[in-house]
Formats: structure tokens, sequence, C-alpha cells
């Protein structure tokens, strides 16, 4: 009792001393523990090719980088954990560019991170570091070089004991285990002792599931243990290094879902454990509908800042065809959510390889650009319903597709401030051909001012495309609700809906 209340005092001074706004108007970009390693040749694990990767964005908005540094395994030489390029299970050495390349900078005696944090600094880039609490690549295989002996070697600690079941989910560690939590905090300590950053993110989305199944709710004790050793540490290092060290959480993009599966990050907040919050999806699909409002208002009283997460994939429902983010989506979720509550946008998977923005030179483009409000307001903007990909059995996952029009169908459509240009569309995707002739479409009750019919190669799953044009005036900030009704031939189903303001 008397450790934990002289630690309290100590992080309210130490809180005090380092008050600074750590994000307002923050761009934050997440580099993944194996993507430079995957797509660099040997000749560029240099010093000179890690400061190229850091120096890219010194032009451009981008405020924070977020470095990961490890999976299951790490991708330095630490006492902790095995390295990425050590063998696996089988005692086979990987051959892999990933841990290749990794292993080429530990011979040459570099940590890349070292490099790229200071790397950052001399460019106005504040450099954290980022940890994945339990990251399940490749886990059905447990001969991937990707995982640790611990995981491998004690099964009695995944979530369902070990299972042979095949479901990715029952092989996470249990954080109920404090081996697993101690497994953790070493490599936590490690962080800390190793590096200078501006903060540590825990990342509880790789890969979302920490707890007994069916028993989150009352084993998040257990991650609140680990986010408060977090907490306890960045504030002593925090006095060390002469600067504040905050501490992030990725979680759940709803508030309910991430208390419902333990990474309960209001509570965290409320304890004065994280200084960040970022709501966000898995990995199946954008979230366009991340309920700030809901995120705020469960934070009042906190000085916790939030960022919303974009992925790179578009499912507009679970099981649908995916198809990569295009930059007019990710500013129209930028657009969404900055109006429901947040002046930070973050990252993930959104890297340096330009087909996953459709064009060349679009992912530099994009980020010099920025998503400042004035750009937002004036630029093409995109957004179409998806859904939560990370809840637990008793929260909604928000899907409104697919749905059939045997029946008149209102969609609700997170779009944000109305479009200033005079006109706004709504998009429909159908899965069989038909045409506007067939369909009436209202938003709000307007009534749309033209109907057409277009091609549907840019809407996955879909056979036909309906665009309804409404004047500005109908369309309302925040949320819309928009009509469906077929009026003749055979019904069909929508699976694609999408608000688009040019």
């Amino acid at each position: 009792m008397f450790k934990r209340l002289a630690f309290t005092v100590f992080l309210l001074a130490t809180s005090a001393l380092f008050a600074e706004d750590m994000f307002r108007g923050a761009l934050i970009l997440n580099e993944d523990n194996s993507h430079f390693f995957f797509t660099r040749k040997p000749e560029d694990m240099t010093i000179e090719g890690l400061h190229g990767f850091v120096d890219q964005y010194a032009d451009t908005a981008v405020t924070h980088i977020f470095f990961n540094v490890n999976a299951s395994r790490a991708n330095v030489a630490n006492p902790a954990r095995e390295a990425i390029w050590e063998p696996n299970r089988d005692g086979v050495e990987p051959t892999d560019n990933w841990p290749t390349n990794a292993k080429i900078l530990h011979q040459k005696g570099i940590d890349p991170y070292t490099v790229w944090f200071q790397r950052c600094r001399e460019k106005g880039i504040s450099p954290w570091c980022s940890i994945r609490m339990n990251d399940l690549h490749d886990i059905n295989d447990l001969s991937n070089f990707q995982h640790s002996m611990f995981v491998v070697e004690h099964p009695q600690f995944w979530r369902v004991p070990n299972s042979s079941s095949g479901s990715w989910t029952d092989r996470a560690l249990n954080f109920r285990h404090p081996e697993v939590r101690k497994h953790l905090t070493d490599f936590i300590d490690d962080q800390f002792q190793r590096y200078d950053f501006d903060g540590i993110e825990l990342d509880w989305m790789r890969f979302g599931y920490h707890l007994t199944p069916g028993h989150e709710r009352e084993e998040a004790h257990f991650l609140t243990e680990v986010v408060a050793y977090t907490r306890e540490q960045a504030a002593a290092w925090s006095a060390k290094r002469g600067h504040k060290i905050g501490v992030a959480v990725r979680v759940p993009a709803v508030p309910e879902a991430a208390a419902g599966l333990g990474m309960d990050a209001v509570d965290w907040a409320k304890k004065g454990l994280v200084d960040l919050v970022i709501p966000c999806p898995f990995w199946a699909t954008m979230d366009f509908d991340i309920p700030l409002e809901q995120w705020n208002q469960a934070l009042a009283g906190t000085d916790v800042s939030l960022a919303a997460a974009a992925e790179t994939r578009v499912e507009a429902y679970p099981g649908a065809e995916a198809k990569s983010c295009t930059v007019d989506q990710l500013r129209g979720f930028a657009a969404a959510e900055k109006f429901r509550g947040t002046t930070n946008i973050y990252l993930f998977n959104w890297f340096d390889s330009g087909p996953r923005t459709n064009l060349e030179d679009a992912y530099h483009t994009m980020l010099r650009a920025g998503f400042c409000d004035t750009l937002l307001a004036t630029c093409p903007r995109e957004v179409p319903l998806t859904f939560h990909d990370t809840v637990p059995p008793d929260v909604s996952n928000g899907a409104q597709l697919p749905k059939s029009t045997e029946e008149p169908v209102v969609f609700v459509i997170p779009s944000g401030p109305r479009p200033t240009a005079d006109t706004g569309k709504i998009i429909v995707g159908l899965a069989e051909e038909r045409t506007s002739d067939s369909f009436r479409g209202t938003l709000g009750g307007a009534e749309p001012i033209a109907k057409e019919t277009i091609d549907p190669k840019n809407i996955p799953g879909a056979k036909s495309a309906l665009v309804f044009t409404f004047a500005r005036e109908a369309f309302a900030d925040g949320a819309n609700s928009f009509t469906l009704t077929q009026t003749e031939g055979d019904k069909s189903t929508a699976v694609f809906v999408a608000a688009r303001f040019e």
C-alpha cells in the first residue's frame, strides 16, 4: 500500500514537472516491426539507409513516428526474448529478408532504433517506441521464425491451453498468468533501459485478445497491472532522462468493446496511467465510425488525448471482398473523426510503398498535405459504411450491410461535416445488375436532384452501382440517414454504401 501511494505521489509530481501537451494536431505514423527490413536491400542496412527512412518524413505533416520494436520476437538482440534472426524451434535459422537484414545490422553493431530515435529528433519528429503485446502472425505454424520460444514452449499459457482448433485467438498468450505478464514487463524494461524515446505505446490490438475467453471483464485487472507497471517505469525514466515519457495504448474502436475485452482504456485514463488512447480497428477494415464522442464523454475530467487510427483495408461487412483504402477515403475518415472529437490522426499499416494508395506518388503527396481542416473541407473525400472488427460477443459490430431491398432500408452514414460544394453524393453498390430507374433514394427526407447508374468496377462485390446526388442543404453535419427504396423489378442486395463529397 505504501509503495503504491509513494508511486502515485511521484507520478503526480513528475506529471506536473513535465506538463507539456504531447498531442495537438498530431499526425502519427506507425512503422511496424517488419516493413523496413522486408522492403529494403542488404546494402541499405547502414546508418545512411536508416537515416533515409526517417528523412522521407521530414518534409511532411508527420509529427510522431511510433517504431514497433517487436512481434513475438524482437528485431534486436536483447535479454528478454529471441531476436528475429535466431533459429526456430526446430533449430533452423530463417533466410527471409526481414531476419536477414536485421541480422546484418546486428553484426555491424548498429541498433536501428537508436539511430531512428536520434534521427527523428534531428528532423523535428517525436520518436516513440511501440510494443506489440500479443502478436500472433502465423501462429498456426509453430515452426515459423516469428514465434518466440516462450509462446511455442508454453501452450499451457495460451487463452485456450494446448489448443489445436486452428483459431488464432485460442493461441494468444493469456495475461492472467503471472509468467505471461513478466514476459512482457521484462521486455518493456529492456526498452526503457536501451532507448531514449518520447513515449511508449502498448499495442493491445496486436492481436486484441489477451484473457480467458468469456472472462475478459473480470480479468481486466491483469492488463491494468501491466499498464500501471509501464506508467511507473515511464515516470521513473522521465526523471532520469529529463523529459516526459508518455504512455499510449491502442485499443478497440468502441469503449464498450474495449472494456468487454479487458482493454479498459477509460479505467486506465481515470487512474492516470496513460496519456494517449488510440481507438482503432484490428486489421479487417478501416473503421469509419469510431465513436469519439463516446470516448470524450467517458474521458471527461482526465488529461488524456485521443487519436483516431486508420487501417489500409476497406471491407463493407464481415466476409465481404476487401479493397485498399484510397486517399479520398482516408481523408473522409480524417474529416469525420476530427469532427467527432479529436485533433490527432494515427496511420497504421500506411507504409511507404505506393501501391497501397493506388498511385505511385500519392503516399508522400498525402503526407505532405496532411489533414488540416482547411484541406479536408475542400478536397474530395469519401466515407463508406464498414464495421467494428474487434468486439466481444455482447457488443454489436455495427455492420449495416449486406441489406436486402425487399423493403425500404435506412442506412446511417457517419459522413462528418456537410460538403462545402453545392452538392454531395450517396453511392450504392448492388450485388445484382440494376439501374437507378428502379430505385428511389432520399436523404433525411430530401429528394435527390439527380440519379444515375455508373460502372461498379471500383466497388467490391457489386454488379451495379447507383449514384444519388443531393443539394448541400440536404446533408446534416455528422451522421446522415439515407433511405433506399426499390420501386420496380426483382429485389436486390445492397453491398456497399458511401457518402462522397467532391
